[in-house]
């Protein structure tokens, strides 16, 4: 860009009358003079302290869920040996699968944990990237089918 046309854009800024009128992203004013408001925003003020908040607590979830997959391994203790006893191997089954799930659980918090302190870290990422970026989460995570059909019409 040449200098003149450089000069000429300050001039027309300051002949508008200076950074008072700026509109960022197209989001006009507040004829009162307070904080810009319009149907983008509607109001809605984000902070990193609350995107961090919400990340903390969901990473207290995952603390939380590492406590009850301690218990469930703890409650293991003494099952002794398998062989002979059915229902010792399906209860042994039944932990291993309840085990990965937990663990699963602890694992997707962890992922929301860091999409959230992302978002509050960086506040520039779109409505369209933080959808995304759970979206990616929800298909890590998917649940697979339920065993026998998904009792629907019962």
């Amino acid at each position: 860009m040449a200098w003149d046309e450089w000069d000429r854009l300050k001039a027309d800024a300051a002949a508008r009358g200076g950074p008072e009128h700026m509109r960022i992203d197209q989001i006009a004013p507040d004829p009162g003079g307070g904080s810009a408001t319009s149907a983008v925003t509607q109001g809605l003020k984000s902070t990193q302290a609350a995107w961090n908040k919400a990340g903390e607590r969901v990473g207290g979830l995952r603390e939380g869920v590492g406590e009850a997959l301690t218990k469930l391994s703890d409650g293991q203790n003494g099952l002794g040996d398998q062989a002979g006893c059915l229902t010792a191997g399906a209860q042994t089954d039944l932990y291993d699968s309840w085990a990965r799930y937990v663990k699963s659980v602890g694992e997707k918090c962890g992922d929301v944990k860091g999409v959230l302190e992302q978002v509050g870290h960086d506040l520039l990422l779109t409505d369209e990237g933080v959808n995304a970026a759970f979206g990616n989460i929800d298909l890590k995570y998917a649940d697979t089918p339920a065993v026998g059909g998904d009792g629907a019409g019962r």
